[in-house]
């Protein structure tokens, strides 16, 4: 059983909903991300999506981009990525990482080379953007085959079909995006995302993680009472945009630690 199940089981068990923090890793700097990832479990997070720097990034926004563009000025690349996840996992067997990110880098290193790579290093799950589900075949099985999960973006315009594509190749979760535009933007519309989410479960078992647009503890509250995990990213890198190397984890602790309470004040 992956750690993404055994994560969501135990959460179900509990009655408790998923708290799935957001980073680039590189951001502000390579040094700083390892730390930054175990602060983010301290502060209450059950799996990490872990951004894969990329330098023309389609659904991010300018924050994210930001952050992106100062990992690779940094020379982050996909492989130190993986080793980032390596040296996670000396100290952390538990908590589930899930690399986000785009396509190039992963046809740049080679598809299954990447999965054995990334399956080795300890990674969970892969998001890829820019993998439609009908083109994704490949993608998919060669996740399958190293025990990951390969999850899938739906959204506000994801028709009964596409909903359907995306189930049948998904594990792990599905991440619902709460609105048409990129991460960070504004005006998210709870009541609209409560209405989409049980079409999506009529599809699919998986869990279902929403995100894009949540930026306070009062916002997942809302979004933890109708799915089953809460993802928050432009809004942590916020936060350490405006922090100092010194202050970033501790500041980012007291960000995350406020919305894991705003989650906890649900009980399925």
């Amino acid at each position: 059983m992956s750690r993404i199940k055994t994560t969501f089981d135990r959460l179900a068990s509990e009655g408790r909903k998923a708290l799935i923090p957001f980073i680039t890793a590189g951001d502000p700097d390579v040094a700083l991300t390892l730390p930054l990832m175990h602060t983010l479990v301290e502060a209450g997070a059950d799996i990490i999506e872990l951004g894969v720097p990329f330098s023309d990034p389609m659904a991010d926004g300018p924050t994210i981009q930001r952050a992106s563009e100062r990992a690779l000025a940094k020379g982050m690349t996909l492989r130190k990525v993986l080793e980032l996840v390596v040296a996670f996992r000396a100290s952390n067997a538990e908590t589930p990482i899930v690399l986000m990110g785009y396509a190039n880098p992963i046809e740049a290193m080679g598809l299954e080379k990447f999965a054995a790579a990334a399956a080795k290093a300890g990674v969970d799950g892969v998001l890829v953007v820019d993998y439609p589900p009908e083109e994704a075949a490949a993608f998919g099985a060669a996740m399958k085959s190293q025990g990951m999960d390969p999850i899938f973006l739906l959204a506000p315009t994801s028709t009964a079909a596409r909903i359907t594509q995306v189930a049948e190749v998904a594990s792990g979760y599905v991440y619902y995006v709460s609105l048409a535009g990129v991460t960070g933007s504004g005006a998210l519309n709870i009541e609209a995302v409560a209405e989409r989410l049980p079409l999506i479960r009529e599809k699919t078992g998986l869990p279902v993680g929403v995100g894009f647009g949540i930026r306070d503890a009062a916002t997942a509250a809302r979004i933890a009472g109708i799915a089953d995990a809460v993802v928050v990213g432009s809004r942590i890198i916020e936060e350490i945009e405006k922090s100092t190397a010194e202050t970033a984890c501790a500041n980012v602790k007291v960000l995350v630690a406020g919305i894991r309470r705003g989650v906890d004040e649900v009980k399925r």
